[in-house]
């Protein structure tokens, strides 16, 4: 077969994702009582780590633990009680699970804390522009970073993926001027964060492939978002169908991480994408053709 350029994402506390040949699941743990389609389900330690746990089982190789709803119009909550929520949710895990912990959150404070509790990753849904210096947490630590484009509280440019560039652009500016090593950064373009209409949302499915020039692995999170409940009419609980589908579709378009709900449905669905990519490797391989 023929060989793909090994991809290793180096991430906190000595450990590494090899994304290679094949993509990975991100489980959204929300400790919130009022995240769009879970709020409230897991709002407790114990029926948050036991979540967690039943999603590594699931097929889940990274847990998102995130302590403040990002949902259109949900109300912050103080730093104090973000991490009052998250870090005894860590705390659990890292004594109970191989699986890489991530902390969501825009807060170096927050991110500092849950690194020091045993985080491996920080997922910033602000891009590093809210707080700079949540940057200079992972450049410190290490830590595997998710940068997410957002479009909220400014205005975009008109091409999605001219936003794309010029936004993430100024994150990854921030990230090196805070010495954070490209080997732990990961790119996620913000799927629903102030993507308005279902078509820019699809444009960005339909050109995704383009977000490779920079270079890092992508991170898509589509999990249940309001352009699946357009296409589809279902409510928000009633879209792992359509995310798997997403899954599917961007996988074959190079996207590395899946940040979903439904971890078992979407683990099926990357495991019969990560074989459609293999066979066509393979027959590549066998053309003698360029992959």
């Amino acid at each position: 077969m023929t060989m793909v350029e090994r991809t290793i994402w180096r991430v906190g506390h000595g450990r590494s994702l090899d994304l290679t040949e094949h993509g990975a699941i991100m489980a959204i743990i929300n400790v919130t009582p009022d995240s769009f389609s879970d709020g409230g389900l897991h709002a407790g330690v114990e029926t948050a780590v036991a979540h967690a746990l039943a999603c590594a089982q699931d097929g889940a190789v990274i847990l998102d633990i995130g302590g403040e709803s990002t949902r259109p119009g949900a109300a912050e909550v103080s730093a104090d009680e973000e991490m009052a929520r998250v870090l005894p949710v860590i705390d659990a895990l890292r004594e109970n699970t191989d699986a890489l912990i991530s902390i969501d959150t825009y807060r170096a404070a927050t991110a500092r804390a849950a690194v020091e509790a045993g985080a491996h990753i920080i997922n910033d849904v602000h891009g590093l522009q809210r707080e700079p210096e949540i940057a200079d947490v992972a450049a410190a630590t290490g830590a595997g970073l998710c940068i997410m484009h957002t479009g909220r509280g400014r205005e975009k440019l008109e091409d999605p993926i001219a936003d794309q560039r010029h936004f993430l652009g100024l994150s990854l500016e921030i990230a090196a001027r805070a010495g954070v090593s490209r080997e732990t950064i990961v790119l996620d373009p913000g799927f629903g964060f102030a993507k308005e209409t279902l078509e820019e949302n699809m444009d960005l499915i339909a050109r995704f492939e383009e977000l490779h020039g920079f270079g890092l692995p992508l991170l898509a999170g589509t999990s249940r978002k309001r352009f699946l409940g357009t296409l589809t009419g279902r409510d928000a609980r009633d879209r792992d169908a359509a995310t798997a589908a997403t899954t599917v579709a961007l996988r074959l378009k190079g996207a590395s991480v899946f940040r979903v709900h439904n971890v078992a449905i979407n683990r099926d669905a990357l495991v019969m994408a990560d074989a459609m990519l293999a066979a066509e490797r393979r027959l590549a391989a066998n053309k003698d053709l360029p992959v």
